[in-house]
């Protein structure tokens, strides 16, 4: 049976949890930015943010807290992202329809979640080399 989770391991998850609710809001509301003269070029400098950053905090959910729930900031993150992108301030719509919403959920979330696979994966495979 799983121990229950100190105070500072609920702190810990709840700060990573608004870690990635913060990120996700920065990565929708500024993936349209375009540079430019005239504002031509699309350039989605959020999603390199996010690919940085999302696996980071599954990884670190996953080293301070506990293995079993790095899935929390990439759940929480792609919930922001959907709920707000589709339903934002307002009603307006403010993920982009375009090339740009696919490579921020693709290079944010597809890493995350190979890291929390991976990680998921030797905690296992630690807990039946342990009871060998």
């Amino acid at each position: 049976m799983a121990a229950s989770l100190t105070r500072t391991q609920w702190f810990t998850l709840l700060l990573l949890g608004l870690d990635a609710v913060l990120l996700a809001l920065l990565e929708v509301f500024f993936l349209p930015l375009r540079v430019g003269s005239l504002g031509t070029v699309p350039l989605p400098l959020t999603a390199l943010v996010g690919a940085v950053t999302t696996p980071w905090l599954v990884r670190t959910t996953a080293k301070l807290v506990r293995p079993g729930l790095s899935f929390v900031p990439l759940a929480v993150w792609v919930v922001v992202v959907f709920v707000i992108g589709l339903t934002g301030p307002g009603g307006d719509l403010v993920l982009v329809q375009d090339w740009r919403a696919l490579l921020l959920l693709g290079a944010s979330a597809l890493p995350a979640a190979l890291v929390l696979g991976g990680g998921l994966g030797r905690a296992t495979a630690a807990k039946g080399l342990g009871r060998g």
